[in-house]
């Protein structure tokens, strides 16, 4: 049985909600959701989460509004960050934020699920958004260096539990890192900004090799130019396909090793995008 997980970067969830993005939401019914920059007040989120909850319904996704699986976590600043997990399968455990930070700036970046899947086994997702960093600002780059040291903690426990047979381990997000050359269309002329220089880049090699994850959609692509899942709102970036692939899922080999197809949902035109990302979508034959 497949099951079908995307992550999206919604641009703000209550923007995303005037441009449409329920009714991508009630095309598309993944059975986990992972979005970020959410950027609204819990009681902005709720009756939000409950419409979407009530298209899954709808789809034949649960058997009721009430059965959809809600989690999110808020920035302390407010009007930034902020990630959010909904889950038409069990979950069986919880958890938010990073272990090992605990700035304001740091919060609504990371929550995990445990998801039962439809064969009894357990898949860890965590939804994560990476602070995007400033190359002319170096507090931005010391608090997205500092996230990334302390992913490599976590990371280390997953590869461990999912090397003993214990639980796989998905990890989906805005990672805002564009990985190599194939994954943004100007490479030359960004290799000193944030996003792309060497010192970022090196941590998602570290990630896939001495943490043994697998970049799943590039797996399924192949060595090929993109396909982005960024586009900048300057000039003509979207139209001219002039993107950066920001947005991943890393999964743990045995998980990889079932993913059998990806799409990225590009908008068919700018003024019908509901954010400046696209989702990303991964199934897995489980």
């Amino acid at each position: 049985m497949s099951i079908t997980v995307t992550t999206s970067n919604v641009n703000g969830i209550r923007a995303a909600k005037r441009k449409g993005v329920e009714d991508w939401i009630g095309n598309h019914v993944p059975d986990v959701w992972c979005m970020q920059e959410v950027r609204a007040p819990q009681t902005e989120i709720d009756p939000i989460f409950g419409e979407v909850a009530e298209r899954y319904e709808s789809a034949g996704k649960i058997a009721k509004a009430e059965d959809l699986v809600r989690m999110n976590e808020i920035c302390r600043i407010k009007g930034r960050a902020g990630v959010g997990l909904l889950s038409s399968l069990p979950v069986v455990d919880m958890r938010y934020g990073l272990p090992g930070l605990e700035e304001d700036v740091d919060s609504g970046r990371w929550i995990e699920a445990d998801v039962r899947t439809p064969q009894g086994y357990l898949i860890t997702v965590a939804c994560i958004y990476v602070h995007s960093g400033d190359a002319d600002d170096p507090t931005k780059m010391e608090q997205k260096f500092r996230f990334l040291e302390c992913m490599l903690d976590r990371l280390g426990t997953m590869r461990d539990e999912a090397a003993k047979g214990g639980r796989q381990a998905l990890l989906c997000g805005d990672f805002n890192i564009a990985h190599t050359p194939l994954d943004i269309k100007n490479a030359k002329a960004n290799l000193k900004h944030a996003g792309f220089m060497p010192s970022e880049r090196a941590y998602i090699d570290k990630w896939l090799g001495e943490y043994e994850f697998v970049d799943v959609m590039r797996e399924l692509a192949g060595e090929i130019q993109g396909p982005y899942t960024w586009w900048s709102q300057r000039g003509r970036a979207f139209d001219n396909n002039v993107g950066w692939r920001l947005d991943y899922q890393f999964a743990t080999p045995e998980l990889a090793q079932a993913a059998t197809g990806f799409t990225i949902d590009k908008a068919p035109s700018y003024d019908t995008r509901w954010s400046d990302h696209a989702p990303l979508s991964v199934s897995y034959e489980v």
